[in-house]
């Protein structure tokens, strides 16, 4: 029994279930596209950042501006196109940048969730489709004769559809699964490195208030040298 085949024996829910297959086949080919450069990318960025904030806190804006088609880059870069926010405005910009990776990350979740849910179900209908044309056919008189045996071939065939939707929906769920893996692994990638970041850098808003000394000025009144970045 070749494709074709199927396809016809299968019934009228066969055409539907084809194009479900399409879909899947097409969102989980983009998906591994996606996540094959998010991971293959990510340890390096993430080693090149982390070593420019430990050893040279201006480089990780640069840095993270060469990848900031990467999602980590992205990231990291979101709180330095501000200037000279403070601990908090940096902490709201590294979480609002965080929340909009992370819905990029999930784009085609719906399509897979709506696939895993609709293809067993348009298998069942045919294959109910499928029983009740061979035994609307059946007479009482026909059973246990030679004339009944095209009704078996009749359910036999109708259980084609339902086996298709169940593949359908196993394949689906099993890269399904793997995306939530996937996905679930950047949260805990974006939380780490979020939270070095806004730990160094809270550390030097905090040794840059404390380089604020008082001087005299040429009435000998005194005067507080504000720290850099400092605004009224």
């Amino acid at each position: 029994m070749n494709f074709l085949e199927i396809i016809e024996k299968g019934g009228i829910s066969m055409y539907p279930l084809l194009l479900l297959s399409v879909l899947s086949i097409s969102t989980i080919l983009e998906r591994l596209w996606f996540w094959s450069r998010v991971l293959f990318k990510e340890k390096k960025i993430f080693n090149r950042i982390m070593e420019a904030a430990e050893r040279n806190w201006d480089l990780v804006g640069k840095i993270a501006q060469e990848h900031i088609h990467h999602p980590l880059g992205n990231f990291v870069y979101s709180p330095f196109r501000l200037s000279n926010p403070d601990p908090d405005i940096f902490h709201i910009a590294l979480e609002s940048a965080a929340e909009e990776q992370l819905a990029r990350m999930r784009k085609g979740d719906k399509i897979l969730e709506a696939i895993i849910a609709l293809s067993p179900l348009l298998g069942l209908f045919g294959t109910v489709w499928g029983l009740i044309q061979a035994l609307s056919s059946i007479k009482i008189s026909d059973l246990g004769t030679a004339d009944s045996s095209g009704v078996t071939l009749g359910i036999g065939e109708s259980l084609i559809s339902t086996a298709v939707g169940l593949l359908v929906a196993i394949i689906s769920l099993s890269f399904y699964r793997l995306f939530q893996a996937f996905w679930s692994n950047q949260v805990r990638v974006l939380r780490r490195t979020g939270s070095r970041l806004e730990v160094m850098y809270r550390d030097r808003w905090m040794k840059s208030e404390d380089e604020g000394v008082v001087v005299a000025d040429e009435d000998y009144s005194f005067v507080n040298i504000k720290p850099p970045g400092f605004k009224e």
